[in-house]
C-alpha cells in the first residue's frame, strides 16, 4: 500500500488553559509529564497569545485566518459572517481527510443544537457539539440530529475516538484531525476523582499577583483546574502513543495549544477577557 507524501495534521486544543500552566514552564502545581516530554522534542512558542481571549472569536479566527472584526465573531454565541475559504475546506482541496471531535462553539445557532454538515466549515468527519461544559454528562452529534452521549469524562471519550481514528486511517491519504477539549474550563471540580485527589487547595502555590482577599477562592478553583490539566495531559500522551502505534508519528505535524487562558484570581479577577497574561497567553507547541 502506497503511503501519502503529505504530512498528517493533529491539532489538539483545550479551553482556558493558561500559557504558564504546564510543568516545562516551571508551574509548581502542574503535573504535565506528557506535554513536557513533547515540549522537549518540539518548537515552543512562548509568546503565543489569544488576541481576543474569548472562546468563539479565537475559534472563528482559527477556522478563517481572519481577525474578529472581519469574520464577525467578536463575542460568544454569534455566527461567522465571513466569506473566507475555511481552513478545513483548504485541507480538503489539498487531499486531506478532515475530521473534528469535541467542542465547536462557532455555529451561533444555540448551544444545544445539531450543527448540520453545511455549517461545519468543511469538516467531513464530525463528532461534535456546539457548547457544553457538563463534562460527565456531555452530549454530541454525528451526521444526524440524533443526540449521543460521551461515555464518562468527555475529554477521555473524545481522546479514545481520536486514537481510534488515527489507528484506522487510510495511509494512502493524509488526515487532518482537530480535537477540541472542553476542560480545563470551569466547572473546576469535575475532573475524574483519581486526578482531583492529587490537588489540595492548601497546597496550591498561587501566582504573586493573586491578592490576599481572593486567595482562598483561587486555591479552591485552581485545585480543580490543575486536576483537569493532569487529566488532559494523560489524554495527550494517549494521542502520541496512538501516532506511534499507527506508524505515523514521524509523518504527523502535532499542534498543542488552547483558545485562551483564565484569570483564576490573578489581579483580583476571575473572568478570561482581561489584558493580562493569565488570560492572553496560551501554550503553543508544534
Amino acid at each position: 500500500m502506497a503511503r501519502n507524501s503529505s504530512p498528517n495534521l493533529l491539532f489538539v486544543f483545550g479551553d482556558q488553559w493558561r500559557g504558564q500552566a504546564v510543568g516545562y514552564r516551571g508551574d509548581p502545581n502542574a503535573r504535565t509529564p506528557q506535554v513536557d516530554r513533547f515540549a522537549a522534542e518540539s518548537v515552543d512558542l512562548p509568546n503565543a497569545v489569544a488576541g481576543t481571549p474569548v472562546c468563539c472569536p479565537w475559534r472563528a479566527t482559527l477556522m478563517t485566518g481572519q481577525h474578529p472584526l472581519t469574520h464577525g465573531v467578536f463575542v460568544n454565541d454569534v455566527g461567522i459572517t465571513s466569506d473566507a475559504v475555511p481552513l478545513a475546506e483548504c485541507l480538503n482541496r489539498a487531499g486531506y481527510a478532515t475530521g473534528y471531535i469535541g467542542k465547536w462553539h462557532i455555529d451561533g445557532q444555540g448551544r444545544e443544537v445539531f450543527v448540520p454538515p453545511e455549517r461545519r466549515l468543511g469538516f467531513r468527519t464530525w463528532r461534535g457539539f456546539e457548547c457544553n461544559h457538563d463534562y460527565n454528562a456531555s452530549d454530541y452529534y454525528g451526521d444526524t440530529p440524533i443526540r449521543q452521549r460521551w461515555e464518562g469524562y468527555d475529554a477521555e471519550a473524545q481522546t479514545r475516538l481520536a486514537c481510534q481514528t488515527i489507528r484506522g486511517h487510510d495511509r494512502r491519504r493524509p488526515f487532518a484531525l482537530f480535537l477540541s477539549w472542553g476542560p480545563p474550563h470551569d466547572p473546576y471540580q469535575t475532573a475524574p476523582e483519581r486526578y482531583r485527589r492529587n490537588y489540595q487547595p492548601e497546597r496550591i502555590v498561587l501566582r504573586p499577583n493573586v491578592p490576599a482577599e481572593t486567595a482562598v477562592q483561587a486555591r479552591q478553583w485552581l485545585a480543580g483546574y490543575y486536576a483537569h490539566i493532569e487529566a488532559l495531559d494523560a489524554c495527550f500522551g494517549a494521542l502520541l502513543a496512538a501516532l506511534s502505534e499507527a506508524g505515523c508519528a514521524d509523518n504527523t505535524i502535532v499542534v498543542f495549544t488552547s483558545d485562551h487562558g483564565d484569570m483564576l484570581g490573578s489581579q483580583g479577577t476571575w473572568k478570561k477577557q482581561k489584558p493580562w497574561e493569565e488570560s492572553l497567553q496560551v501554550p503553543f507547541l508544534v
